[in-house]
Protein backbone atom coordinates (compact mmCIF):
# COMPACT_ATOMS: atom_id res chain seq x y z
CA UNK A 1 0.00 0.00 0.00
CA UNK A 2 1.33 3.40 -0.72
CA UNK A 3 2.58 5.14 2.24
CA UNK A 4 0.85 8.05 2.89
CA UNK A 5 -0.07 11.71 5.08
CA UNK A 6 -3.51 11.91 5.01
CA UNK A 7 -4.68 15.06 7.06
CA UNK A 8 -7.61 17.13 6.84
CA UNK A 9 -5.83 19.32 4.18
CA UNK A 10 -5.30 16.43 1.81
CA UNK A 11 -2.36 13.57 0.63
CA UNK A 12 0.88 14.80 0.35
CA UNK A 13 3.14 11.60 -0.41
CA UNK A 14 6.27 14.01 -0.86
CA UNK A 15 6.07 15.10 2.34
CA UNK A 16 4.78 11.71 3.96
CA UNK A 17 8.47 10.68 2.62
CA UNK A 18 10.35 13.02 3.78
CA UNK A 19 8.26 12.40 7.49
CA UNK A 20 9.11 8.59 6.97
CA UNK A 21 12.93 9.10 6.24
CA UNK A 22 12.89 11.29 9.42
CA UNK A 23 11.24 9.08 10.91
CA UNK A 24 12.87 5.78 10.77
CA UNK A 25 16.39 7.66 10.95
CA UNK A 26 16.05 10.50 13.53
CA UNK A 27 13.55 8.76 16.15
CA UNK A 28 13.51 5.16 15.76
CA UNK A 29 11.24 3.86 18.48
CA UNK A 30 11.52 6.75 20.95
CA UNK A 31 9.26 9.45 20.58
CA UNK A 32 10.25 12.64 21.40
CA UNK A 33 13.91 11.98 20.94
CA UNK A 34 17.06 12.60 18.46
CA UNK A 35 19.48 10.14 17.73
CA UNK A 36 21.97 9.03 15.65
CA UNK A 37 21.90 5.56 13.85
CA UNK A 38 24.82 3.72 13.01
CA UNK A 39 24.31 2.84 9.59
CA UNK A 40 25.29 -0.59 8.87
CA UNK A 41 27.27 -1.47 5.35
CA UNK A 42 26.63 -4.53 3.16
CA UNK A 43 28.82 -6.94 2.49
CA UNK A 44 28.22 -6.94 -1.51
CA UNK A 45 25.05 -4.57 -3.56
CA UNK A 46 24.66 -4.47 -7.07
CA UNK A 47 22.13 -5.58 -9.54
CA UNK A 48 21.17 -8.57 -10.83
CA UNK A 49 18.34 -9.53 -13.79
CA UNK A 50 15.29 -10.77 -12.40
CA UNK A 51 11.91 -11.56 -14.07
CA UNK A 52 12.98 -8.93 -16.99
CA UNK A 53 13.94 -6.16 -14.11
CA UNK A 54 17.54 -4.87 -13.18
CA UNK A 55 16.84 -5.45 -9.58
CA UNK A 56 19.07 -3.89 -6.70
CA UNK A 57 19.85 -5.52 -3.92
CA UNK A 58 22.22 -5.44 -0.16
CA UNK A 59 23.41 -7.88 1.29
CA UNK A 60 24.59 -7.59 5.31
CA UNK A 61 26.76 -10.47 6.34
CA UNK A 62 27.30 -13.84 4.93
CA UNK A 63 24.83 -16.16 3.20
CA UNK A 64 25.14 -20.12 3.91
CA UNK A 65 27.59 -19.47 6.71
CA UNK A 66 25.15 -19.92 9.52
CA UNK A 67 22.08 -22.22 10.79
CA UNK A 68 20.06 -18.87 11.17
CA UNK A 69 18.14 -18.42 7.75
CA UNK A 70 18.71 -14.76 6.63
CA UNK A 71 16.04 -12.04 6.93
CA UNK A 72 14.68 -10.53 3.46
CA UNK A 73 13.59 -7.30 4.39
CA UNK A 74 10.93 -5.83 1.83
CA UNK A 75 10.18 -1.95 1.79
CA UNK A 76 6.92 -0.17 1.40
CA UNK A 77 5.28 1.80 -1.39
CA UNK A 78 8.31 4.30 -2.74
CA UNK A 79 10.88 3.09 -0.24
CA UNK A 80 13.83 2.15 -1.50
CA UNK A 81 17.06 0.33 0.67
CA UNK A 82 18.67 3.07 2.30
CA UNK A 83 15.21 3.79 3.95
CA UNK A 84 15.04 0.67 5.90
CA UNK A 85 19.09 1.35 7.72
CA UNK A 86 17.77 1.36 11.11
CA UNK A 87 16.08 -2.34 10.56
CA UNK A 88 18.82 -3.81 8.90
CA UNK A 89 20.68 -2.31 11.67
CA UNK A 90 18.62 -3.71 14.18
CA UNK A 91 18.65 -7.41 12.67
CA UNK A 92 22.39 -7.27 10.96
CA UNK A 93 24.25 -8.10 14.07
CA UNK A 94 22.47 -11.71 15.13
CA UNK A 95 21.49 -12.92 11.36
CA UNK A 96 22.00 -12.18 7.81
CA UNK A 97 19.99 -9.36 6.06
CA UNK A 98 19.13 -9.30 2.27
CA UNK A 99 16.87 -6.20 1.04
CA UNK A 100 15.98 -5.09 -2.20
CA UNK A 101 14.22 -2.08 -4.13
CA UNK A 102 11.38 -3.39 -5.98
CA UNK A 103 10.24 -2.22 -9.55
CA UNK A 104 10.32 1.32 -10.32
CA UNK A 105 11.69 1.74 -6.61
CA UNK A 106 15.25 3.40 -5.69
CA UNK A 107 17.87 1.94 -7.89
CA UNK A 108 15.70 -1.04 -9.35
CA UNK A 109 14.49 0.80 -12.58
CA UNK A 110 10.90 0.36 -13.95
CA UNK A 111 10.40 -1.98 -16.46
CA UNK A 112 7.82 -2.06 -19.53
CA UNK A 113 5.57 -4.74 -17.20
CA UNK A 114 2.27 -3.97 -15.41
CA UNK A 115 2.83 -4.33 -11.38
CA UNK A 116 0.89 -7.15 -8.95
CA UNK A 117 2.05 -8.25 -5.08
CA UNK A 118 1.98 -11.71 -7.02
CA UNK A 119 4.88 -10.45 -9.98
CA UNK A 120 6.84 -8.50 -6.71
CA UNK A 121 6.56 -11.80 -4.45
CA UNK A 122 7.76 -13.85 -7.63
CA UNK A 123 10.48 -11.38 -7.94
CA UNK A 124 11.43 -11.97 -3.99
CA UNK A 125 11.26 -15.50 -4.27
CA UNK A 126 13.95 -15.16 -7.94
CA UNK A 127 16.46 -13.00 -5.97
CA UNK A 128 16.67 -15.38 -3.36
CA UNK A 129 17.13 -18.52 -5.34
CA UNK A 130 20.00 -16.10 -7.38
CA UNK A 131 21.96 -15.45 -4.17
CA UNK A 132 21.31 -19.24 -3.30
CA UNK A 133 18.73 -19.13 -0.09
CA UNK A 134 17.35 -22.32 0.27
CA UNK A 135 14.76 -20.84 3.32
CA UNK A 136 14.66 -17.23 4.46
CA UNK A 137 13.08 -15.34 6.69
CA UNK A 138 10.76 -12.39 5.42
CA UNK A 139 9.60 -9.11 7.12
CA UNK A 140 7.81 -6.60 4.81
CA UNK A 141 6.54 -3.69 5.31
CA UNK A 142 2.87 -1.78 3.70
CA UNK A 143 3.46 -2.71 0.35
CA UNK A 144 6.00 -4.76 1.30
CA UNK A 145 3.94 -6.88 3.81
CA UNK A 146 2.04 -7.75 0.84
CA UNK A 147 4.45 -9.12 -0.87
CA UNK A 148 5.94 -10.69 1.76
CA UNK A 149 2.17 -12.31 1.95
CA UNK A 150 2.28 -13.66 -1.92
CA UNK A 151 5.90 -15.11 -1.07
CA UNK A 152 4.69 -17.12 1.22
CA UNK A 153 1.79 -17.97 -0.14
CA UNK A 154 3.43 -19.02 -3.78
CA UNK A 155 6.95 -20.11 -2.93
CA UNK A 156 6.26 -21.80 0.55
CA UNK A 157 9.36 -23.50 0.36
CA UNK A 158 11.36 -20.47 0.75
CA UNK A 159 9.96 -19.05 3.56
CA UNK A 160 10.40 -19.92 7.34
CA UNK A 161 8.63 -17.42 9.58
CA UNK A 162 6.60 -14.48 8.34
CA UNK A 163 6.16 -10.79 9.80
CA UNK A 164 3.64 -8.79 8.21
CA UNK A 165 3.75 -4.98 9.29
CA UNK A 166 1.37 -2.59 8.37
CA UNK A 167 -0.11 -4.58 5.40
CA UNK A 168 -3.51 -6.36 4.20
CA UNK A 169 -3.83 -9.97 2.99
CA UNK A 170 -7.71 -8.41 1.40
CA UNK A 171 -8.31 -4.94 0.47
CA UNK A 172 -10.93 -4.09 2.53
CA UNK A 173 -8.44 -4.41 5.49
CA UNK A 174 -7.79 -0.55 4.72
CA UNK A 175 -10.02 1.91 5.27
CA UNK A 176 -11.57 3.76 2.23
CA UNK A 177 -10.61 6.50 2.93
CA UNK A 178 -6.69 5.44 1.69
CA UNK A 179 -8.63 4.49 -1.44
CA UNK A 180 -9.60 7.88 -1.57
CA UNK A 181 -6.07 9.70 -1.04
CA UNK A 182 -4.62 6.86 -3.66
CA UNK A 183 -7.09 8.34 -6.26
CA UNK A 184 -6.17 11.47 -5.93
CA UNK A 185 -2.60 11.17 -6.86
CA UNK A 186 -0.78 12.62 -9.56
CA UNK A 187 3.23 13.49 -10.39
CA UNK A 188 2.80 16.92 -8.54
CA UNK A 189 2.55 15.47 -5.50
CA UNK A 190 6.18 14.40 -5.68
CA UNK A 191 7.59 17.13 -7.34
CA UNK A 192 11.51 17.81 -6.15
CA UNK A 193 10.98 15.10 -3.87
CA UNK A 194 13.62 12.14 -3.21
CA UNK A 195 11.26 9.49 -4.96
CA UNK A 196 11.21 11.30 -8.40
CA UNK A 197 14.65 12.51 -8.02
CA UNK A 198 15.79 8.88 -7.59
CA UNK A 199 13.31 7.67 -10.19
CA UNK A 200 14.81 10.31 -12.97
CA UNK A 201 18.06 9.02 -12.33
CA UNK A 202 17.47 6.19 -14.23
CA UNK A 203 14.96 7.20 -16.29
CA UNK A 204 15.36 10.84 -17.85
CA UNK A 205 12.30 10.65 -19.86
CA UNK A 206 9.90 13.41 -18.61
CA UNK A 207 6.75 11.26 -19.22
CA UNK A 208 8.15 8.19 -17.39
CA UNK A 209 7.25 9.10 -13.60
CA UNK A 210 3.79 10.02 -14.75
CA UNK A 211 3.35 6.50 -16.23
CA UNK A 212 5.28 4.42 -13.12
CA UNK A 213 2.98 6.55 -10.58
CA UNK A 214 -0.36 5.35 -12.67
CA UNK A 215 1.33 1.71 -12.45
CA UNK A 216 1.82 2.36 -8.88
CA UNK A 217 -1.89 3.56 -8.42
CA UNK A 218 -3.32 0.53 -10.17
CA UNK A 219 -1.28 -1.60 -7.85
CA UNK A 220 -2.58 -0.13 -5.03
CA UNK A 221 -6.07 0.97 -5.30
CA UNK A 222 -6.77 -3.31 -6.86
CA UNK A 223 -4.58 -4.08 -4.15
CA UNK A 224 -4.99 -7.93 -3.00
CA UNK A 225 -7.33 -10.17 -2.04
CA UNK A 226 -6.56 -13.67 -0.53
CA UNK A 227 -9.06 -16.08 0.54
CA UNK A 228 -9.17 -16.63 4.30
CA UNK A 229 -8.60 -20.64 2.63
CA UNK A 230 -4.96 -19.32 1.35
CA UNK A 231 -4.68 -17.86 5.01
CA UNK A 232 -4.83 -20.72 6.38
CA UNK A 233 -2.70 -22.78 3.73
CA UNK A 234 0.92 -20.69 4.48
CA UNK A 235 2.86 -22.96 6.23
CA UNK A 236 4.97 -20.49 7.82
CA UNK A 237 4.92 -19.43 10.97
CA UNK A 238 3.59 -15.28 11.19
CA UNK A 239 3.89 -12.33 13.39
CA UNK A 240 1.31 -9.37 12.91
CA UNK A 241 2.14 -5.80 13.20
CA UNK A 242 0.21 -2.38 13.09
CA UNK A 243 -0.52 0.37 15.09
CA UNK A 244 -3.89 1.21 16.73
CA UNK A 245 -4.23 4.72 14.40
CA UNK A 246 -2.68 2.25 11.30
CA UNK A 247 -4.17 2.55 7.53
CA UNK A 248 -4.84 -1.01 8.36
CA UNK A 249 -8.20 -2.06 10.42
CA UNK A 250 -7.61 -3.34 13.96
CA UNK A 251 -10.11 -5.94 12.87
CA UNK A 252 -8.30 -6.86 9.35
CA UNK A 253 -4.92 -7.66 11.93
CA UNK A 254 -6.93 -9.62 14.51
CA UNK A 255 -8.44 -11.83 11.37
CA UNK A 256 -5.31 -12.13 9.98
CA UNK A 257 -3.75 -13.25 13.25
CA UNK A 258 -6.37 -16.12 13.83
CA UNK A 259 -6.01 -17.21 10.33
CA UNK A 260 -2.61 -17.87 11.07
CA UNK A 261 -3.60 -20.04 14.09
CA UNK A 262 -3.40 -17.36 16.77
CA UNK A 263 -5.30 -17.55 19.81
CA UNK A 264 -4.55 -20.39 22.78
CA UNK A 265 -7.28 -21.08 24.82
CA UNK A 266 -5.17 -23.47 27.31
CA UNK A 267 -2.92 -20.35 27.79
CA UNK A 268 -6.45 -18.44 28.36
CA UNK A 269 -7.86 -21.02 31.13
CA UNK A 270 -4.37 -21.54 32.76
CA UNK A 271 -3.40 -18.20 32.21
CA UNK A 272 0.34 -19.30 31.12
CA UNK A 273 1.33 -19.70 27.60
CA UNK A 274 2.93 -23.17 27.62
CA UNK A 275 4.18 -23.64 23.92
CA UNK A 276 5.72 -21.14 21.40
CA UNK A 277 2.87 -20.11 19.63
CA UNK A 278 1.56 -20.50 15.81
CA UNK A 279 1.32 -16.41 15.27
CA UNK A 280 2.22 -13.48 16.92
CA UNK A 281 -0.27 -10.19 17.10
CA UNK A 282 1.45 -7.00 18.28
CA UNK A 283 -0.51 -3.31 18.24
CA UNK A 284 1.07 -0.66 19.03
CA UNK A 285 -0.46 2.54 21.20
CA UNK A 286 -0.83 5.90 19.34
CA UNK A 287 1.04 4.84 16.47
CA UNK A 288 0.24 5.67 12.62
CA UNK A 289 1.50 3.56 9.32
CA UNK A 290 4.00 6.18 9.00
CA UNK A 291 4.64 6.17 12.63
CA UNK A 292 5.26 2.37 12.64
CA UNK A 293 8.31 2.32 10.31
CA UNK A 294 10.28 4.51 13.04
CA UNK A 295 9.65 2.02 16.05
CA UNK A 296 12.42 -0.16 15.05
CA UNK A 297 13.90 0.08 18.53
CA UNK A 298 10.42 -1.09 20.13
CA UNK A 299 9.97 -3.57 17.72
CA UNK A 300 13.26 -5.37 16.95
CA UNK A 301 13.26 -7.27 19.91
CA UNK A 302 9.61 -8.49 19.44
CA UNK A 303 10.49 -9.46 15.89
CA UNK A 304 13.77 -11.75 17.08
CA UNK A 305 12.08 -13.39 19.75
CA UNK A 306 9.40 -14.33 16.88
CA UNK A 307 12.61 -15.65 14.65
CA UNK A 308 14.08 -17.61 17.43
CA UNK A 309 11.23 -18.89 18.77
CA UNK A 310 12.19 -17.95 22.22
CA UNK A 311 9.95 -19.40 24.50
CA UNK A 312 7.53 -17.47 26.51
CA UNK A 313 7.96 -16.29 29.74
CA UNK A 314 6.12 -17.06 32.84
CA UNK A 315 6.65 -15.33 35.64
CA UNK A 316 5.87 -16.89 38.99
CA UNK A 317 3.06 -14.72 40.60
CA UNK A 318 2.10 -17.15 43.70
Amino acid sequence: MIERSITKRGFHPARAAARRQETAVDNPGVPGSTCEVEVTKPSRSGHLPINGLNLYHEVYGELGGSDTPPLLLIPGAFMATDSMEPWVSAFADRRTVIIFDQQGHGRTPDAPRAMSYEQFGDDAAALLRALGVERADVMGYSQGGGVALQLALRHPALVDKLVSMSATYRRDGWYPSVYEAIAGLDATAFAGSPVEKTFREHNPDPAAFGAYLEKMKVLNIEDQNITDAQMRSITARTMVIIGDADGVKPEHALAMFKLRGGGDEEAAATGMLRDVPAARLVILPATSHIGISGESAVLAPMVSAFLDDAPPANPELF
